[in-house]
């Protein structure tokens, strides 16, 4: 973990370029549909624009989605809707095409992978390309003990950072990220709690499984003592990944500061992704302008961590089932802003003329769009306020 530098990732991440965004901006206000009537596409459109480097944007064609796997200790606790060490069942799911997830990718012709970072099981019971990456066997319950050696956490990391590599290499245009586990929303919680310097009950949810009021209060308590041992190590943040987070949540935070450097947008999905991006924001705090928060998922925790990082939600459908659903739904939305950007025409000068020619005395015999006159010089003018 020492050879770790992550003062390193401040100074390769920089933002989405300016200029261009300006440049898409300035595009926009051509268009023949007026400014403003596609309300956030327009904003989802111009920040492509930027991260791309392009304008036009070009369309998001090599998407994937990514999920990050772990059963996390504390889990045994109670404070979960499904048994402890049960995420493979979840991940079989996934492979299978069984699981929501692998349903809407399916449709969307979008590619799914799964990294197994810490499952509680035989390795040899999912594929070799799954289990690859896995740093441990589940993970320590983050209210006694630590959840990773400072090994595991590095290594955990250095595999996000890896996986961030591929992904570019590859020509990932835009990554889905979202989580496979048991019992990480709680870890996700603790880790919110100590980085927004609020309490427990803030933050602590019903997890996508859902659970009930007993459960709700033994997931507080867990989220409370686990706390306590998540402030010592407030300053460094692997070693709060170590304690308190789990591999799936130190891997997902090196996959997004490597994906920030290698300008690769990235659409997040719960609280599990949430709490990652917030531990990297803390490293590099221009890291947040290459992700956009999927959907707003209910959880208090990712509310909290999407307010602190000025991520607003492009859905609000109220789902809640985690496993990279709820940001996959919002890929559509990101693609028909690319389309919208990059696709519809722009006015010329004889168009606007056309369009103010019900007002123009000269113009009144005119039948047609770009027959009112045929001086564009006399309608350029005009084109600021027409848009």
């Amino acid at each position: 973990m020492s050879s770790l530098n992550l003062d390193d990732f401040t100074d390769r991440i920089q933002r989405p370029h300016g200029s261009v965004r300006r440049d898409a901006e300035a595009r926009r206000e051509r268009l023949a549909v007026p400014a403003g009537a596609l309300g956030r596409l327009d904003d989802l459109g111009e920040w492509l624009a930027a991260a791309q480097h392009a304008v036009p944007v070009r369309p998001v064609e090599r998407p994937k989605v990514l999920l990050f796997a772990a059963d996390h200790g504390v889990a045994a606790l109670g404070v979960s809707g499904r048994p402890a060490g049960t995420a493979v069942r979840l991940v079989r799911d996934v492979l299978e095409g069984l699981s929501p997830v692998a349903v809407l990718a399916r449709r969307q012709d979008v590619p799914v992978r799964v990294v197994d970072m810490a499952l509680d099981c035989d390795p040899g019971e999912l594929p070799a390309e799954v289990t690859g990456h896995r740093v441990r066997r589940g993970s320590g319950r983050i209210d006694v003990e630590d959840a990773l050696t400072a090994e595991e956490a590095g290594a955990a990391f250095a595999a996000g950072v890896a996986l961030a590599d591929e992904e570019a290499d590859a020509g990932t245009d835009l990554v889905v990220l979202g989580d496979v586990s048991v019992g990480g929303t709680t870890a996700a919680a603790v880790l919110v709690a100590a980085l927004c310097g609020t309490d427990a009950s803030v933050v602590t949810g019903r997890g996508g499984a859902g659970i009930d009021d007993l459960a709700w209060m033994r997931k507080c308590a867990a989220i409370r003592d686990a706390l306590r041992r998540a402030r010592p190590v407030l300053g460094d943040q692997l070693k709060l990944l170590a304690a308190v987070g789990g591999a799936d949540i130190a891997a997902m935070t090196g996959f997004l500061l490597q994906c920030a450097a290698r300008r690769t947008p990235v659409i997040l999905d719960g609280v599990v992704a949430a709490a990652a991006a917030l531990v990297a924001q803390r490293i590099a705090f221009r890291g947040p302008d290459w992700w956009l928060a999927g959907h707003r998922s209910g959880e208090p925790a990712q509310a909290k961590a999407l307010d602190r990082m000025a991520l607003e939600p492009l859905l609000d459908h109220g789902v809640a089932v985690g496993e990279g659903v709820g940001a996959l739904l919002a890929l559509p939305m990101v693609r028909a802003a690319a389309a919208l950007a990059a696709e519809l025409p722009e006015l010329t000068g004889e168009s606007v003329k056309s369009e103010e020619s019900g007002d123009s005395g000269p113009s009144e015999g005119s039948d047609g769009p770009g027959k009112s006159g045929e001086s564009a010089g006399e309608g350029s003018a005009e084109e600021g306020p027409v848009q």
